[in-house]
């Protein structure tokens, strides 16, 4: 009966309702990061536009930075081939089911977008008779656009050339017959040449194309004639078709690694015919490009590598006059196009830069400049250079930290081009943000990088590599005379880089006071480090300091990796981050929590194991604890521990776990105070509305012998009231796997004491969770419900002080439901279950200050939550009342909820791919979107309808 007296939050009202509206909001933002799998790239010189095409039908088309347009195709398909209609702003994009779809620019509610206006399915001929369907064709196998942009040539497998027309995006009735074209060869080419493989528009004569087929011969099509002017024979496979600016002359390029230049009078043969990398067998050159200049001409090409020695290399070759380089990438060039100062009326090209499309990344090389330079990414950075094992958000970086990340990255880019982006077209109205925010990210290969998330374009500021750090064969850069006398002469481009040195260099969590300039990364091999921001390159010794958490343990037995061994003696570092304190856990496990108090300077980190607290300034380990069973005591590398153990043992360990537990019901007397949770606790409200009260799902409690227990998944300091009648007191928490809490009394001397005087830790309270679900979270907050602030926050003035006279709580988060206490007594006083409700579980915590989105003088702090199903909750940190549920992430995108991560200002970014982060938001007031325009000429558009004024009654 006593179930009707239970203690309820209040309802919310109306007013509550409204204000909801000012301070929740989902919407998706942009993406950050590279394409996934590209297929196609197309370049508009007049409006200066980039499109890049993908094999899952996503477009996106760039210009300069904050200028982007991003659209998916409605079907499943790959985006073959792009074609832009110059100084349109449209696009023709062709698909791999045989579709081509007409996409233009147009201004929607204030905001430029990609939108579809046309499409043309083509059909495939089939065994059957369809003669009934006039269309119909073999499968498209290449496609050109005339140079006026009305028609689109559609070379098929059948030999037969299909027209487009572009005005009204429908086949034309003229066809380019296979068999028409051969009565005007000579007798010795008559054989089947195969499949269309290329097509060229004469330069100058709209109505002359080249015609290329697949078994190598190339016919010179009068398409007003209606017959073949020329044909060429080049007796091997065809792959690509180049003409030269003047229109006498073209250049085939061929599978066997050569080209030849033909004279467009002369089919008899070649003037040229190179094979720049034989005699021996070589693979095939796929793109040939001339290029006229002032000086020597440019020769472009890719591929075209000797089989035998660099067959496996991803290459791009540039020739001018004495000048010859290889740029060599690490992963598959899908295209290659050059960028040229000339329009249509000049004599010469021209080329001032290369845009280069690989699988993993885009590079662009200026032509310009001396040794040929890469430029510096303004967007579509290849963000999984190394695979991103961690990520974090700050905002607000004060401006001296900010400059000093950029003068270091700065020292990093002397290599690179220093001309102006040169896509450059649009035009982007969106004032530069007063936040300067960070996102860094943590890498396979022990990198941090570090990427200004202040705009809509996500740009690479600094990069700190740990490789170097460390002895053996873990040492960083290796670059060897013998690779620069090296013929052909390669340069390797690009950042892409898939293979990592050493595993256990992985950076696994990473953390940043930005007020003090502190960087802590943690790694797979249980080294922690400690960074300082320096103006100066440093020559210093690291020490490493070992933290045993299993030294209690006599009988523990480590099977997995070794730690990495720190190198001895003073060290260069550059200006930037450099390390001043170094543990290492042991065992060497990943590290999987980590907490930095700067103001206390301590550091604590958990793995599998257990966890140490570290003091960086003492460099010394304050204190440690194994949070095994005691049962299992055999440890691997891999997060769970080895369960493999011998019948016999069994029994006896079930003999001494079912004595264990009759044992447990004795009442004890501990030092260290422990609550466990009961059924009783039921009087704590449930968040929502109570009526009509949701079937909850019985929860299986967890076995307290399951070797995933032990692992510390959060870290959390605070100053607050630990001992009953005690004032507030320094406090570290522990919240393990198995849903136990450890709460740590802190000493810490003062700040001129500090440097001599040890800090204490000792054990003061536990808590146990009734079903031992995993604890991912915990916090503070004071009697106003304000969040208590980040170190040296208030003292920078940045947040304002908590409320240190009345009652504070404490919110623990678990995978299955959200608890406040009160402090000390530790009474429970709200919960809201999730698991027992709708079966999901929290895998993300995110503590948020909503601002209001018309009020600036009003916020409020919420609990933001993703769950496994992709969904995310916003709970008020006073009542736990949920806020807001939608929909965020695909619940198979396992990648994508794993890598989550919530802002402080209501954002969230995650993996949506291995290149790409997913920006979205929960707060209407902080919107991060590409608002750049395009300039187009008058008549390009209707005129845009005007927009009703809406007039409040």
């Amino acid at each position: 009966m006593f179930k009707f007296f239970k203690k309820h939050p209040p309802k919310e009202g109306e007013e509550r309702e409204k204000l909801k509206k000012e301070l929740f909001g989902f919407r998706k933002c942009i993406d950050h990061g590279f394409p996934s799998k590209p297929s196609a790239m197309a370049y508009d010189p007049k409006l200066r536009l980039l499109a890049i095409g993908t094999k899952s039908g996503v477009l996106k088309v760039l210009g300069r930075p904050g200028v982007e347009f991003t659209t998916q195709h409605d079907q499943d398909v790959t985006v073959v081939q792009l074609f832009f209609l110059q100084e349109q702003a449209r696009l023709i994009s062709f698909c791999s089911d045989n579709s081509l779809h007409l996409w233009e620019t147009n201004v929607r509610g204030g905001k430029t977008v990609l939108e579809e206006v046309k499409s043309y399915t083509i059909l495939m001929k089939l065994k059957m008779d369809v003669s009934f369907v006039p269309s119909a064709c073999r499968a498209v196998s290449t496609c050109c656009l005339s140079i006026n942009g009305e028609q689109l040539y559609l070379g098929t497998e059948g030999g037969n050339i299909q027209i487009l027309d572009v005005n009204t995006f429908t086949l034309s009735e003229q066809v380019i017959q296979q068999d028409v074209v051969m009565q005007n060869v000579p007798d010795d080419f008559k054989v089947n040449p195969g499949a269309v493989e290329a097509i060229a528009v004469h330069p100058t004569n709209p109505d002359k194309l080249l015609i290329g087929y697949n078994r190598g011969l190339i016919v010179l099509w009068d398409n007003k004639d209606f017959n073949a002017n020329q044909t060429y024979n080049v007796s091997r496979q065809l792959e690509s078709l180049d003409w030269h600016r003047n229109g006498k002359e073209f250049s085939s390029a061929h599978s066997d690694g050569s080209y030849s230049v033909w004279n467009v009078e002369d089919s008899s043969k070649p003037d040229n015919e190179q094979t720049p990398y034989g005699p021996f067998p070589c693979k095939a050159i796929t793109k040939f490009e001339r290029r006229t200049a002032k000086a020597d001409p440019f020769l472009i090409f890719s591929g075209g590598m000797p089989r035998a020695s660099y067959g496996d290399r991803h290459t791009v070759t540039v020739m001018q006059g004495e000048s010859h380089t290889v740029f060599e990438f690490t992963s598959r060039v899908i295209d290659v196009i050059t960028l040229n100062r000339s329009d249509e009326t000049d004599y010469k090209d021209e080329p001032h830069s290369l845009v280069v499309l690989a699988e993993e990344e885009l590079v662009v090389i200026d032509l310009d400049s001396v040794n040929w330079p890469t430029f510096k990414l303004p967007y579509l950075h290849s963000i999984h250079s190394s695979a991103i094992t961690c990520s974090q958000h700050i905002n607000n970086v004060p401006d001296q930290l900010w400059h000093k990340i950029q003068d270091a990255g700065e020292s990093q880019l002397k290599n690179l081009s220093q001309r102006t982006w040169p896509i450059n077209g649009g035009r982007n109205d969106v004032k530069d943000s007063n936040n300067r925010d960070l996102l860094l990210t943590g890498h396979e290969d022990g990198t941090v990088r570090f990427w200004d998330a202040s705009a809509s374009n996500l740009t690479l500021l600094y990069k700190l590599s740990t490789a170097s750090y460390f002895g053996g064969d873990v040492s960083g850069d290796q670059n060897s005379a013998e690779e620069e006398e090296e013929w052909p002469p390669f340069k390797k481009v690009g950042t892409f880089d898939p293979y990592s040195d050493d595993p256990r260099l992985s950076i696994q969590k990473v953390t940043l006071c930005p007020l003090s300039e502190t960087l802590v990364l943690a790694g797979t091999a249980g080294q922690v480090i400690t960074f300082q921001m320096e103006r100066e390159e440093r020559e210093q010794e690291v020490k490493s300091t070992t933290v045993n958490i299993v030294s209690d343990r006599d009988s523990f037995v480590w099977k997995g990796h070794e730690a990495l061994v720190p190198k001895e003696g003073d060290v260069k570092f550059a200006a930037g981050f450099q390390p001043i304190a170094m543990m290492q856990l042991y065992p060497p496990a990943a590290v999987t929590a980590l907490s930095l108090h700067s103001e206390w300077q301590i550091i604590g980190a958990g793995t599998a194991h257990g966890f140490g607290l570290y003091d960086y300034i003492q460099k010394k380990e304050v204190t440690s604890r194994c949070t095994l069973n005691p049962t299992d005591l055999t440890g691997t590398s891999e997060t769970a521990m080895s369960r493999r153990k011998s019948l016999k043992k069994s029994l006896r360990e079930s003999f001494r776990r079912l004595r264990k537990g009759r044992s447990e019901r004795r009442p004890r007397d501990n030092k260290a105070k422990m609550y466990t949770e009961t059924p009783a606790e039921g009087a704590a409200a449930v968040a929502g509305t109570p009526e009509p009260k949701p079937v909850e799902r019985q929860i299986e409690a967890r076995s307290n012998e399951d070797s995933m227990s032990s692992m510390v998944r959060c870290i959390y300091f605070a100053d607050t009231y630990i001992v009953n009648g005690a004032p507030n007191n320094p406090s570290m928490w522990i919240g393990t796997n198995g849903g136990h809490v450890y709460i740590y009394n802190l000493t810490i001397p003062s700040s001129d004491k500090r440097p001599d005087y040890a800090v204490t830790c000792q054990l003061a309270k536990e808590i146990k969770l009734k079903h031992r679900a995993p604890v991912i979270s915990m916090v503070v907050i004071d009697s106003r419900a304000r969040i208590l602030p980040d170190p040296l926050e208030v003292q920078h003035e940045k947040a304002k002080a908590p409320d240190m006279s009345g009652s504070h709580s404490v919110i623990i988060c678990s995978e299955e439901q959200l608890k406040t206490f009160t402090l000390p007594t530790l009474k429970p006083k709200w919960k809201s279950k999730i698991t027992a409700h709708d079966g999901s579980r929290i895998r993300r915590i995110g503590f948020v200050n909503f601002r209001s989105k018309s009020a600036d003088n009003y916020s409020e702090f919420d609990i933001a939550c993703l769950s496994n199903l992709g969904e995310i909750s916003v709970y008020s940190i006073t009542s736990l009342r949920q806020q807001m549920h939608v929909p965020a992430v695909k619940k198979e995108d396992i990648n994508g909820i794993a890598s989550f991560i919530f802002t402080k200002d209501g954002q969230a970014f995650y993996l949506k791919s291995s290149s790409e982060f997913d920006r979205i938001t929960l707060s209407p007031r902080h919107v991060t979107l590409a608002l750049g325009m395009l300039e187009l000429k008058d008549g390009m558009r209707p005129d845009p309808e005007p927009e009703a004024e809406h007039i409040d009654e």
